[in-house]
Formats: structure tokens, sequence, C-alpha cells
């Protein structure tokens, strides 16, 4: 009886129904996609066409193998159950992972669809656990954690949580599970287990490497590379909730210049239109948005605009993008997907119309205004409940698909601004699935609390979503929520998280300060409140100069970081590396989540708890280091504790010796 056969450079196997199929998809890399009761489809949810690579096929009777570069697939038959089991390993025929085998009696399936009765299916697969593995990646959880080893993880996006479901091993391979779909993964001790809710069909991708940096390369080859960094993210950028008129935005500007203080960018957030899903400036506020833009321009300054996907049911967008079908639909009740400050639903980002409707509403109000820089806020979307089951898209459903839509939101503004003649557009999303780099996405990390464990988790999440290969990321400087400037503890927060800022890829301060500040309407009606001032004056004098010390280093960073961000955009390397990323092999930098590299040359150690003035600092064997502040050399190869005063912390560059 004929099991296997091979398809042109592809091993295929079938029995009782399903059909799995394991195909070269670039160097050391696999995909390896199963349907039951139907063909496999080409669903290019984030890979993109494979690099050139040649494979080698061995079938025999009862077992097959397909082996490219590094990487060898072999799928063997047990039996008792005539059942498929994977297993992966490395060119030194170390394994790599294994999916879970039947168990005779058992009987278990490593890969088993439930069915939807009369339509799709929830699938679960499931992997041997491996004592010793450590598991980096997964995108941005808030959680203090590198490590996902046993972890349970929601493969679903929320506001500060994006689902990035790639992740590097620390026995040397990439896995990237290739499904939208809402879920859950286990990465427990006995075993790995994903789990999709609705989908057709299993898909994924694996590939091997000997360094951390090897398999992010071979991972951004087959979603995307980054586009290179434009010169505006550089440097710092001014934000606050909310510059609420234009004259406001126009003398913070103008204040930075006047000290001569560096700044690339300030940003005009949300509800600076009449109504969601207007896409314009509400006049009243801001009467000549293309003079704004010149002003600010004329001062070396980019304006960031704050773009929602929510259309009121106000809006005068409303009636013809629901006419046209260009909006989220519920399953279910009311056409509403979220309601703040008034009931609204979200456009569908996953419709090429929509994006395309979108994208012309913003470019005759914002694009040809001067506008190069969008804020695309809300891109989860954040459901008012998340009630994941009860939307659908052009796509499908939201339980089916649904992790997909902030790489469609990023991507709906990176071609029309190609198509406007833009080279190297990067927009800032509050979210990210696979694929989004390559539309330009700098994620940063939503909207946390301006606390200290706040402030570790983020630490975490920046490195996380480097190893998951999304290396343009960012955070609100000072915490979104609950930051009260005249709060000596919140001023001392505000400094140290200002100091780890300098050393992020984007440096952006951003927060909703408190106490609010209300805004009114000429006649009289109230509208969204601001927050207090966040500018880097508004946190006292013992602050100021060292707020003032950080920006001009990030200045003098300009050509390092430049470089990086163009390693970046070539090998897919992330700017910030953890320190087990960097030094793989030195076991002292297994664990450690408090400290890292910003690039290839400088580890920094953010200072992270309440009245610390010194911290510890773990110092990779086989080179020196230089404390950039002090010119100190320390020896690598030990653990130091070094003086951290309130107007510094620990950066030492590295001396190869």
């Amino acid at each position: 009886m004929r099991y296997f056969e091979q398809v042109g450079n592809r091993l295929i196997w079938r029995n009782r129904g399903e059909t799995l199929m394991v195909s070269p998809w670039g160097p050391d890399s696999l995909r390896v996609q199963s349907a039951l009761m139907g063909e496999i489809r080409d669903d290019r949810w984030a890979l993109l066409d494979p690099q050139p690579a040649e494979a080698v096929l061995d079938i025999q009777d009862e077992c097959a193998s397909i082996t490219v570069g590094k990487l060898t697939a072999r799928i063997t038959m047990d039996d008792w159950h005539r059942y498929a089991t994977l297993s992966f390993y490395n060119q030194k025929g170390h394994l790599l992972l294994r999916e879970t085998a039947p168990a005779n009696a058992l009987a278990l399936k490593s890969r088993k669809f439930e069915p939807h009765l009369g339509g799709d299916f929830t699938l679960t697969v499931t992997f041997e656990g491996r004592d010793g593995e450590r598991i980096r990646g997964m995108g941005q959880y808030q959680e203090e954690t590198l490590d996902w080893k046993s972890s349970t993880l929601e493969l679903a996006h929320r506001n500060s949580q994006a689902s990035v479901p790639f992740y590097i091993s620390s026995l040397g391979y990439g896995f990237l599970w290739h499904n939208p779909a809402i879920g859950e993964v286990s990465f427990g001790a006995n075993r790995t287990t994903w789990r999709a809710e609705s989908t057709k069909q299993m898909d994924y991708f694996i590939t091997a490497g000997d360094t951390p940096a090897e398999i992010s390369r071979h991972y951004a080859e087959a979603t995307g590379f980054p586009p290179e960094m434009p010169e505006y993210g550089l440097g710092f950028w001014q934000c606050k909730l909310r510059y609420w008129n234009q004259e406001q935005l126009l003398n913070v500007a103008r204040e930075y210049k006047r000290r001569n203080l560096p700044i690339d960018v300030i940003v005009c957030d949300f509800f600076h239109w009449p109504k969601m899903g207007d896409y314009r400036f509400d006049p009243e506020f801001f009467p000549d948005p293309a003079a704004m833009v010149r002003e600010l321009n004329d001062m070396g300054i980019q304006l960031m605009v704050s773009v929602w996907p929510q259309v009121a049911l106000t809006s005068e967008n409303y009636e013809e993008m629901r006419q046209q079908g260009l909006l989220v639909r519920a399953e279910y009740g009311e056409q509403v997907g979220m309601r703040f400050v008034e009931d609204s639903m979200f456009y569908d980002a996953t419709n090429p119309r929509a994006r395309q409707y979108v994208w012309e509403k913003c470019k005759k109000n914002y694009w040809d205004a001067g506008v190069r820089v969008f804020w695309l806020d809300e891109a989860e979307p954040e459901y008012g409940t998340y009630e994941f089951k009860n939307y659908r898209y052009a796509l499908g459903s939201n339980q089916q698909i649904g992790n997909i839509y902030p790489q469609c939101y990023a991507r709906g503004f990176y071609e029309g601004m190609k198509s406007s003649g833009m080279d190297r557009p990067v927009n800032l999303l509050r979210c990210a699935w696979a694929g989004s780099q390559r539309y330009g996405a700098l994620v940063w990390s939503g909207d946390i609390m301006s606390r200290w464990e706040d402030f570790r988790r983020q630490v975490c999440a920046g490195l996380s979503m480097g190893y998951a290969g999304i290396p343009w990321w960012t955070t609100d400087i000072g915490g979104f929520h609950g930051g009260w400037p005249e709060s000596p503890e919140f001023r001392e927060l505000l400094i140290r998280w200002f100091q780890w800022g300098c050393y992020c890829p984007v440096m952006r301060l951003h927060g909703d300060r408190r106490p609010m500040e209300k805004v009114f309407r000429r006649d009289g009606t109230e509208v969204l409140s601001s927050g207090s001032a966040n500018e880097i004056w508004s946190y006292g004098e013992e602050a100021e100069p060292i707020l003032e010390k950080y920006l001009h280093r990030r200045e003098e960073l300009r050509e390092y970081v430049r470089n990086i961000m163009h390693v970046a955009h070539l090998q897919g390397t992330p700017l910030l590396r953890a320190m087990a990323y960097e030094f793989p092999e030195d076991e002292a930098c297994a664990d450690l989540k408090d400290q890292y590299m910003f690039g290839d040359r400088y580890l920094v150690a953010p200072v992270l708890y309440a009245g610390a003035r010194q911290r510890e600092v773990v110092l990779p064997a086989d080179c020196s280091w230089r404390n950039v502040d002090t010119g100190e050399i320390c020896a690598g190869g030990q653990k130091v504790t070094l003086p951290a005063p309130l107007d510094r912390i620990p950066v030492l560059e590295r001396i190869m010796d």
C-alpha cells in the first residue's frame, strides 16, 4: 500500500482522509501542512514565496524523510494505527522537535481535527516536551518572563498583548504557528500543545540554525524583512494625551527648539477629529493643518497623526462604509464593536476595498497636508468585551482569522504610502502578527500602567518581540495610565524609564498624565479631556537635566542606531537583544531578563526598582566592558555591582579581547 509520494520537491503522506505535506521553504526551512477530507490550501497568512533550496527526499514503505540544508523531517508510521508522526533533526542528527506518538492503546493523535458539524475544525497539535529547552519569543505578553517553557499563552490580541506565534528554541530551531485563528498554546513540561478554535487545516513553518541570529534571518526570509527605518525614527518623539489644538502643539515644538533640545517627531493624538471615522482634523481646533505641518517641517520635525480603525455610527463615512460592506460585522446583536465616547464599529482591514477606502480618506485629509507618519492605534482591534466569536471579516470569522487584523491594518497604510511615493514607510501600531514587520510596523506596548512592575514587564516584552521577528518596537516612556508629574515617586519612575528609552529602537515619551484638563468647544460643549503636561521640563528641576542628558545622548547615538537599524533591515536581527540571543553559548546569560544588548555593542542594565542606586550586572566572557559614563574597564566572565545614581543607568560598551 502506498502511503508516501513525492510531488515536485514536496513530501506527501495520505491515510484515512488526512493529507500531510512537507515542503521546502527556503534554506534550512520547511513548511508543514495537513488537511482532513480535502486538498492542502496555500494560504499565505504570513509566509512569502520560499527562497530556492535544494531538497533531498528518501521514501521507504513505512517511513520517509526530506532534508533541506541543516534541517531534516522524518515521517514514521506506527504498526498499530498506521498513523504518521513527524520528527525534526539538525545537520548533526540531534533531535529538535517531535510530534507526540499515538501511544499504542491510548490511540492519541498529534494532529487532532475535531469537527464543527457542517463547518470546519478545531485543531490541536502536540509535540513532545524536552527537558532543558527554553522557549523565547511569541510576541508581547504582559508578564515578567522571557522563557515561556511551562507557560500557557492565549493566541489572541488585546490592548497591550500582541500574539506573534514565532519562537526560537534553545535547541537550535525556530517555529512559526502559521495560523491566524484564535487559540492557545501550552509549553508544558511533558508536551507542547497548539490549539486553534476554528480552522481549515494545520500549517506551520520550522527552521534550523546554529545561532539565534541565523534563525532570525531564516524567519525574515520567509515572512519579510522590515523596511529601512526613515531618519525620523532615530531620534526623540514627543507625545502626550493629548495636544488638543493646533497652537498648543506648535508651542510645544517651538519650546523644544528654543531650548535647543533635539526632537524628530511630535504627535497629534486621538480625537483631533470631529467624529471617529471621519479621518480628518476638526477645523475648530486645527484650522490650518497644512500650515502646521509646514512650520514643523521647517523646524526639522515630522508630525505623526493618530488614526483609529473605529467608525462611529455618527461619522460622516459610516453609512457609506456600511452600505459598501467595509465594516466588521457582528454575528449577533448590535453592530457595535466598542463603546468609547460613542458607539462605533471597526473597519474591516482584511478587505482590500476597505483598506483602499480608508487610505484615500487619509491621503486627502492628512497626506496631502504634508503628514508622513501615522499612528495606527487600536490595531488589535480592541473589542469592548473581546467576544472573539461574535465578529466576522471579509476573510472569514474572527475566530478563524482574526489575529491577522493588525498585519492587514499596517499593510493598508504601507501600500498606500508606497503608492503615493514614499520609499520606506514606518508607522506606529499597537499590535502586530507574523509578517507585520514587512509592512513597516513599529509596535508599541499599549496602554500599560505607570508602575515599576509594568516597567519591568516592558523590558521583557521588547526582548520577546525581538525574538518573534518584530525589530521595530517601543513603549510609552513612563507608562500610559496613572502618572502624576508632581509626584516624587512618579518622577523617579519617569527618569528611569526615560533612561531606558534612550536605548530602545524608538525613544518616545507618551502618557495620560494626571490631573486631567477639561476641553470645551466655543459653544461650551465639552469634548474629550486632555492629560497634564508631559514634556521633559514638566517633571521638576531635578529631573529636567537628567532627561536632557539622555536626549542628547540619543542624538550622539544616531549614527550607531542608524547602523543597527540597517542590520535589522538586511538580516531581521532585533535591536533589543536578550543576553542569551547575543551570547547563546554563555550559560550565565541563559536566564537573564533584566539586562540586554542594544545592538552588538552596548550592554544596557536599566534600573527597575524604586530607590535603587546600584545594580548587579552579569558580564559575558570573551570580551571586556567599558562603562560609558565612568570609563572604567571591567573584565568579562564575572558578575559586578555597579553604581546607578539617579542621573545614570549602567551602560557598558563591548570591547573585543
